[in-house]
């Protein structure tokens, strides 16, 4: 069975797109730590980070960086953290989050919420500044 990853990226669920190429997806975090909250996954399903090929997975960061780059230009932050969890989705995935201090990437934090309005505004700004 799909991922939920995979049926995001497949179009079957809905998501809040910041970009996307041949290989990987990144859509705004529906439980996010923080606004702007970002989920880079590549489009290949595979469990764990480190089971990607060495090209997957270095392709994969550098896609991250320009996401992290346009989350900068759009949403106030000192800098966009980096995680990798990989427990609850089985699907490799980076979250990137915007930061303001060391607590913001703390996963035992309370999940913010964000109109669907808001959402849509925050993945459009930052999908204009890739």
């Amino acid at each position: 069975m799909a991922s939920v990853f995979s049926r995001i990226i497949n179009g079957e669920i809905p998501s809040y797109k910041v970009a996307e190429n041949d290989k990987y997806y990144a859509f705004l975090d529906i439980a996010p730590l923080q606004k702007g909250h970002t989920l880079v996954v590549p489009k290949r399903e595979e469990d764990y980070l480190f089971d990607l090929s060495d090209e997957e997975l270095a392709g994969m960061m550098v896609f991250a960086k320009k996401v992290a780059k346009a989350i900068q230009k759009s949403v106030p932050c000192k800098r966009v953290g980096v995680a990798v969890i990989g427990l609850d989705v089985p699907h490799a995935h980076i979250h990137l989050v915007p930061l303001q201090g060391g607590n913001d990437l703390n996963f035992a934090n309370p999940k913010k919420e964000f109109s669907k309005e808001d959402m849509q505004a925050c993945a459009g700004l930052i999908a204009s500044n890739m």
